[in-house]
């Protein structure tokens, strides 16, 4: 099973060529090209296909060294794409290789991106001996192109593929190692208020599919089926959506393993032992705590929203304290003074790929702050903690 897309980044000074590389790599003119320095003001995304790692997303940036107080917001939006991507390419030229570069390579190191330089104008100014000594002690890819010439973007794209993690493009399965062959798991789907109309949340739509994947048995139902279901059968597992864990608790007998989609997912994505260690903290809030909800995608909001409602009035309900909520959607930037919040709680993650939600929970888990997943916090809060989770410990 593949996820969605590989991200790649182009970084490096003004008028060094990186939408002139996107323009070469994609093989046509999608990205503005000007000598006026500061071309490129936002970062700027195109789709193409890469034979060996599939749908790639190209994301040009602004100039590591743009200037003035609107260049300063254009570099901070530069840098905001690197924990968002699987690659990095720093684009050069003129044999120039200086501090801002070097900043860049210590942040692609510090966030686990893998990186290649590219030396462009190839055909106007090749590199020399000392700038190449100088970059050969990253340890990574050099190569030496020309956008005009097409000289070395075949060499380059391999290259790309060649440093691309296969995590990026792959993902491990759901519960294949939890199933057989021919086993019968069922998937309690409930069409509420949050369920789109005339189709599935890809949650369920990525579990079915590994399900069949695994070459078992997939029963999709609701929470009002289950019961006469399980009257005649006993499957191997059942997932369901955690906002139903309190009745279909109470409906599955203990001897049939329980748990949700979000926690499945959770355990995809990394970050998971963190989850289990967080999760405990809800019995330590206080009154008037800060709790910060990570979704991964935007959506509309309404009253029967799992972030903004059901889950900040259940975790109150059941501490018995009052609690303020933050919610950071997408991979918007996380707060700055992320320390005023007692815990953070991560949704599923089905939107997003498995390294941006670890570096997102990276600096969470770094400020030293409890982390939870929605599905975990809801089957604490449901009293079920131990049965949702223990598959997995």
């Amino acid at each position: 099973m593949k996820t969605k897309r590989v991200f790649i980044g182009i970084f490096g000074k003004r008028n060094k060529g990186k939408s002139s590389l996107i323009n070469a790599l994609v093989n046509q003119p999608i990205a503005i090209v000007s000598p006026e320095a500061g071309t490129t003001t936002d970062p700027v995304k195109k789709t193409m296909e890469i034979f060996g790692i599939g749908p790639t997303v190209l994301i040009d940036t602004a100039g590591i060294d743009d200037e003035g107080e609107l260049g300063k917001q254009r570099i901070e939006k530069t840098m905001q794409v690197i924990p968002t991507i699987d690659v990095a390419i720093i684009v050069l030229s003129n044999n120039e290789f200086s501090i801002e570069e070097q900043e860049l390579c210590t942040t692609f190191r510090q966030t686990n991106t893998p990186f290649l330089f590219v030396h462009n104008k190839e055909d106007l100014v090749a590199m020399d001996k000392n700038i190449e000594q100088n970059l050969l002690q990253y340890k990574v890819p050099i190569i030496k192109v020309s956008c005009n010439t097409k000289e070395n973007i075949d060499l380059l794209i391999d290259k790309i593929v060649e440093i691309t993690p296969s995590s990026a493009y792959k993902t491990r399965s759901l519960i294949g190692d939890l199933i057989n062959p021919n086993d019968k798991v069922v998937l309690v789907m409930p069409i509420d208020e949050e369920a789109p109309e005339g189709r599935l949340i890809l949650p369920q739509v990525q579990t079915i599919r590994d399900i069949l994947d695994n070459n078992a048995i997939c029963i999709s139902l609701q929470t009002n089926q289950l019961k006469h279901y399980l009257q005649t059968e006993t499957p191997k597992l059942v997932i369901t959506d955690s906002q139903a864990f309190g009745e279909v608790n109470h409906i599955v007998p203990q001897n049939i393993p329980l748990t949700s989609f979000s926690i499945i997912l959770a355990r995809s994505k990394g970050n998971f032992e963190h989850y289990l260690q967080g999760t405990q903290h809800i019995r330590n809030l206080k009154d008037n705590d800060k709790i910060l909800l990570l979704e991964s995608c935007s959506h509309p909001i309404h009253c029967q929203d799992i972030g903004h409602y059901k889950l900040p009035n259940l975790l109150q309900k059941v501490t018995g304290k009052t609690l303020h909520f933050d919610m950071s959607s997408s991979l918007t930037p996380l707060p700055k003074n992320i320390e005023q919040y007692a815990m953070a709680i991560q949704c599923g993650a089905c939107m997003v790929s498995e390294k941006q939600v670890q570096n997102r929970i990276k600096t969470i888990i770094n400020a030293h702050i409890p982390v939870s997943n929605y599905g975990m916090t809801l089957a604490f809060l449901n009293g079920i903690f131990n049965r949702a989770v223990e598959l997995f410990v």
